[in-house]
């Protein structure tokens, strides 16, 4: 049932109820509950039950209920709909979604700590400790909303100046807006609100208590800071007349700003609000035990109060126009709702078994945690194991967390190519780059390894590998050129 519903060939166009199971299956368990209320709220024939925390044991995906299709365009003879295909003997019909891969624990069902107020609403926060006029207050606002989240304007002040002319109705000018942002350039975290690393740092620099090192700093900031990106040490020392010791005092305050002031706001935020685990491996007896997240698996089932309104409507000798219209808005309802569950329940299956053959194919890693253990693994390797599309299990592995013996993964990162060591054995692209970055932290920082030295060294390690493929792993572990990494 699952692969016939999912594995969809190129050829064939996807229904709207394709689409929308698609982007089900890709919701993490926080945003998934949210989609589930926003339906709740859009279809009043669309239940929950009396229990949101009950955890159901039953064994299988029931799917006994069959409906027909409804199109919000086809004109419905109320005469051709099938009254008794809408009711149920049962006194509550029995639509709830249920699985036997729940966890048993109720903490899998709780959220995680509440989350802090936002990096913007803070901003805004702070603006109410100034005395500003209400235009000036609406032109603060909305410079803070086009800070980024790592703490950034990346817009010209004109884009700034006309978009509020267009969208909000307020009409200024340069000189003002550039006024107003330097208020907001006193907000904290020291350097928000700047257009440029430069002045980011810059202004960082500014509050900062002054010293010899901190004016030091400054100027090459503000004189030399290409010379100082480019780590031309000789060329500062020179131009400011100074010594190697006096330079690395400067070049000390420098390297204890924060390039990105919004970045650890919104990653705190981030792990907060978004990363709860959408399922959980146990070693138990030695061996595996997967659970998914209580919370993917809400019990719900079609309204009574609609059956009833069906009924009442089979039992009316005369229908009226009224009715008639009436019963049509009712199927549409019904059958709206009864979809939504049915989709529920083939999303808990669809990511089951995605993370259930993920866990078998890294078995060995996930009983020791030794990232030595961890197989290449590619989407078509768990797509052919479980016979659904690789973009679906795409869905599945780019937005979920797993709660394991070792911490909380992303799943994606189980997943990397194959690369053969001089033993000619397999071994993953994850080893390889762990290996990369143990030799970078263990190098002389006064002369770092070029690539070409690193691909030499973990030639020795037994990886031959390219200089080009030392620097793709270099540049994917955000690490910079040797160049860049000298220290004084």
């Amino acid at each position: 049932m699952l692969k016939q519903f999912l594995n969809f060939k190129l050829s064939q166009k996807l229904s709207p109820q394709q689409i929308q199971l698609m982007k089900l299956i890709q919701l993490p368990t926080q945003a998934f509950e949210q989609r589930l209320l926003e339906e709740m709220n859009e279809n009043p024939a669309l239940e929950g039950g009396d229990d949101q925390e009950e955890i159901y044991e039953k064994d299988e995906f029931d799917n006994n209920d069959e409906y027909d299709d409804y199109d919000d365009n086809e004109n419905i003879d109320s005469g051709d709909i099938n009254i008794d295909e809408y009711l149920s003997n049962d006194e509550t019909p029995d639509y709830k979604t249920q699985a036997n891969n729940y966890s048993d624990d109720d903490e899998d069902r709780e959220s995680p700590l509440s989350a802090p107020v936002s990096f913007h609403q803070d901003l805004i926060n702070q603006l109410n400790t100034f005395i500003l006029t209400d235009e000036q207050r609406d032109i603060a606002e909305f410079l803070v909303g086009s800070i980024d989240d790592m703490g950034y304007i990346r817009r010209t002040i004109q884009d700034i100046v006309d978009d509020m002319a267009f969208t909000q109705g307020i009409y200024t000018d340069e000189k003002t807006v550039e006024k107003i942002l330097h208020i907001v350039h006193e907000l904290e975290p020291s350097g928000v609100g700047a257009r440029d690393l430069q002045e980011c740092l810059l202004l960082q620099l500014k509050h900062k208590t002054p010293t010899e090192s901190v004016a030091l700093a400054m100027n090459i900031i503000q004189d030399q800071f290409e010379a100082f990106t480019k780590k031309h040490y000789d060329k500062l020392m020179l131009k400011f007349s100074i010594s190697r010791e006096q330079l690395k005092n400067g070049i000390d305050e420098i390297e204890r700003l924060n390039p990105k002031p919004g970045g650890a706001y919104t990653g705190s935020n981030k792990m907060t609000e978004h990363v709860v685990p959408d399922f959980a491996i146990k070693i138990v007896d030695d061996e595996l035990e997967l659970t998914l997240n209580g919370r993917n698996a809400p019990e719900l089932h079609v309204s009574k109060d609609y059956q009833d309104m069906m009924k009442t409507y089979k039992d009316s000798k005369d229908k009226s126009t009224a009715q008639k219209d009436a019963v049509q808005f009712i199927k549409q309802k019904l059958d709206s709702a009864k979809w939504f569950i049915d989709a529920i329940k083939q999303r808990q299956e669809t990511l089951y078994v995605t993370m259930n053959a993920i866990m078998h194919f890294q078995r060995d890693y996930f009983l020791d945690g030794d990232e030595a253990n961890l197989k290449p693994m590619i989407l078509k390797d768990i797509a052919d194991m479980i016979g659904l599309d690789i973009s679906t299990v795409s869905r599945v592995a780019n937005s979920k967390y797993v709660d394991t013996p070792y911490g909380t993964k992303l799943i994606k990162e189980f997943f990397s190519e194959a690369m053969t060591n001089d033993q000619g054995e397999e071994v993953s692209t994850i080893e390889i780059k762990n290996i990369l970055q143990s030799v970078i932290a263990e190098e002389d920082k006064n002369k770092p390894l070029p690539d070409d030295q690193l691909a030499d060294i973990l030639k020795e390690k037994g990886y031959p590998i390219a200089r080009r493929t030392i620097a793709k792993y270099r540049e994917q572990l955000d690490i910079p050129v040797a160049r860049m990494r000298k220290k004084m």
